[in-house]
């Protein structure tokens, strides 16, 4: 069978399954081969990349967003917005007659107002808001960027004014405002799921005022949206979005290349040289705001001691790692944030490949003969970790050459997340993709004494030097002064060693040459309110 049969029947087969669109709307469905499945689709519960796209950018909107392809912030459902002199009082004026999807739950009786505002950052904020217990009440990104502690209060001036009051001033809260976490839910929605006794679901099957509708979520399979039409700023050009929720990169690739789905999220870069040589793919790449690491938790022995921590630092051959995961298609990672974003400290001296020298560091803090111990590896692929299991491999035989004996230890992307969370590693390869162009997103993110509470902070690791550095920084206008305080941070944290930094990889995004409009976002994750179909699908 040709390859052209082989997807028809594949379409066909997949639609009488109800999980394509019907023949005649096929050529106006765009089908997202996407790399995992969402943990939920609530953004202010998600922090990962895969549920963000899932949720934030596909449901929902913010007062204010990132230009598409950019880190410019540009107006969403707020027209426009005043910053007091002092810093501290952000008032934004909000757009009129902006309608909220519905489902068979629900069908709102009124347009977004200042009350979904109040009651999106009120869920977070108020631990008596009747959502704020729903999931947990735990907020890992608004917890971590100190959002809990700075938002004084959230006031409704008008049904189209809010002003947000902080308790002090912060460089990057307009930046904060347009990430996912502040996305707009409706109040109106989740008072009707309360009453229905199913306030579990506001994260599951989400409202939102996006450009997509969800309707269907299939763990491990797909998920369907349609486009909204009514979507205040320009309706998508096509019918439905359908995520393929497809793992392995080489059965993404199959699929692209048979034309089962139009966009790929992270190829292979072993696929990469024949994905640009495909008549019908189009291979585009952009420099990511990115670091892949490994996390040592620094609550469990032998971790406390950074002479271990460096000693796995000096145990990991990282150039090999560029070389067979990404196949040269990244750079060796020195630092916590990214060599393109600005305060990088280009003075900072890597740990070198040394199994000998760590023998001597692991003999030193009373291990002469090694350690046991596991190291869990990435369930799915990301741009900053391309291939999880193959490194795990290649890592765990670096460091049985030192004497560290290290179990390899993977679950489903969602339970991974979780038990990180819960303090059950005692390594873990991670990564992240800025939310915004700023050193906080990674600094007070990943590496606070706040963020360990939150849970995004998976070494566990709380350095009072370090953190004083990086919540002076968040205060201050001046980026000379903020630039000064972040290379401190860096440096403490190259000396302390919470990490092996591994790897600042390019953004990579295959696509079908029949679609149009996609751009790549350096922050991450995927859009789609742009894209159009330029013929139709195979």
């Amino acid at each position: 069978m040709n390859p052209k049969s082989i997807a028809t029947a594949f379409l066909l087969a997949l639609s009488l399954a109800g999980c394509l669109p019907s023949s005649e709307k096929r050529g106006n469905a765009v089908i997202y081969c996407s790399e995992g499945s969402p943990n939920k689709l609530g953004p202010q519960v998600v922090s990962d990349g895969t549920s963000i796209t899932a949720s934030a950018r596909a449901v929902f909107d913010r007062l204010v967003e990132f230009e598409l392809g950019k880190t410019t912030i540009v107006p969403g459902l707020a027209e426009r917005w005043e910053i007091s002199p002092n810093g501290l009082e952000y008032t934004f004026y909000l757009r009129k007659n902006v309608p909220f999807h519905s489902n068979d739950l629900f069908t709102p009786t009124r347009p977004f107002n200042a009350d979904d505002v109040v009651y999106s950052i009120g869920r977070m904020a108020d631990p008596k808001h009747p959502l704020h217990q729903v999931g947990g009440g735990i907020y890992e990104f608004y917890q971590a960027l100190g959002m809990d502690k700075n938002i004084k209060e959230v006031q409704k001036v008008g049904d189209h004014k809010v002003k947000i009051v902080l308790k002090g001033p912060h460089a990057a809260f307009l930046s904060q405002m347009a990430t996912h976490h502040m996305s707009i839910t409706s109040k109106e929605y989740g008072e009707k799921l309360i009453a229905l006794g199913k306030a579990d679901l506001f994260d599951m099957k989400p409202v939102g005022t996006g450009p997509f509708v969800f309707q269907k979520y299939v763990k491990d399979t797909l998920i369907r949206y349609k486009s909204f039409k009514k979507h205040f700023s320009k309706a998508p050009a096509f019918d439905e979005l359908i995520f393929s929720i497809t793992p392995d990169p080489n059965v993404r690739f199959q699929k692209i290349k048979t034309g089962e789905c139009h966009i790929v999220a992270e190829p292979s870069p072993a696929d990469l040289a024949a994905m640009e040589t495909h008549k019908e793919i189009e291979v585009i790449r952009k420099s990511g705001l990115n670091v892949g690491y490994l996390a040592m938790n620094t609550g469990k022995t032998p971790f406390q001691d950074k002479r271990i921590r460096k000693a796995v630092n000096m145990a990991l051959n990282k150039k090999s790692y560029i070389k067979a995961i990404y196949f040269d298609r990244a750079t060796v990672a020195k630092n916590p944030i990214p060599p393109t974003l600005w305060s990088y400290h280009e003075g900072i001296k890597d740990y070198a490949y040394d199994p000998e020298r760590a023998k001597k560091l692991l003999k030193e803090a009373g291990y002469p003969n090694g350690f046991d111990t596991d190291i869990w590896v990435l369930p799915v692929s990301r741009p900053y970790n391309p291939d999880g299991k193959k490194m795990g491999e290649m890592m765990q035989a670096d460091l049985k050459k030192v004497g560290i004996r290290a179990e390899i230890v993977s679950y489903d992307w969602g339970t991974y997340l979780d038990k990180s969370r819960k303090d059950e590693h005692s390594m873990l390869q991670l990564g992240w993709s800025a939310d915004y162009a700023d050193p906080e997103n990674f600094l007070s993110v990943l590496l606070s004494c706040a963020s360990v509470k939150s849970g995004t902070n998976t070494a566990k690791w709380c350095h009072g030097p370090f953190d004083e550095a990086v919540q002076k920084a968040k205060v201050l206008n001046s980026q000379k002064e903020r630039e000064a305080l972040y290379k401190k941070a860096q440096e403490i944290f190259k000396e302390e060693a919470p990490w092996v930094t591994l790897a600042n990889a390019t953004i990579y995004r295959a696509v079908r040459k029949n679609i149009g409009g996609y751009v790549i976002d350096p922050l991450g994750g995927d859009h789609f309110y742009s894209v159009v179909i330029k013929g139709k699908t195979p």
